[in-house]
Order: C-alpha cells, then structure tokens, then sequence
C-alpha cells in the first residue's frame, strides 16, 4: 500500500494496486471519498478531496526516530 498527500490540493490517495493501474470506474462513497477500481471490480484505491475537512484534523506524516546503531 502506497500513500501519498498533495497539501497544496489537500488530496489524499490510498493506493492498494500498483500506481500503474488504471481505475475502470469510480464509486463515490460519502461527499469527498471516492473508491476506484479495476476492470476486474478490485479496490485499487480511495481519494480523499479536501483531505484535512474530511478527516476532521491535520494531515500529517512522521517518520519514527531511528536510533543509531
């Protein structure tokens, strides 16, 4: 799974295929939330628009600490 945050468009895309994949149809699944899906009916991924209202918070991503070895 890939995840990837557009702060500027505030746009969220969860990727459960391959970027590659190519999106057969588009379900809208609540105002803001769109699931895609391949020629096969399989999720490929979801799209979040206007990511940090839908949410309810601060989209953020942290990567842990990493202790010195």
């Amino acid at each position: 799974m890939k995840i990837e945050y557009d702060p500027e468009r505030d746009l969220l895309y969860m990727y459960f295929a391959e970027p590659e994949v190519k999106a057969a149809k588009t379900i809208t699944v609540s105002p803001g939330v769109h699931a895609d899906f391949d020629k096969e009916d399989k999720l490929i991924g979801i799209e979040v628009i206007e990511a940090s209202t839908v949410m309810g918070k601060k989209i953020e991503f942290k990567l842990p600490e990493l202790s010195a070895a």
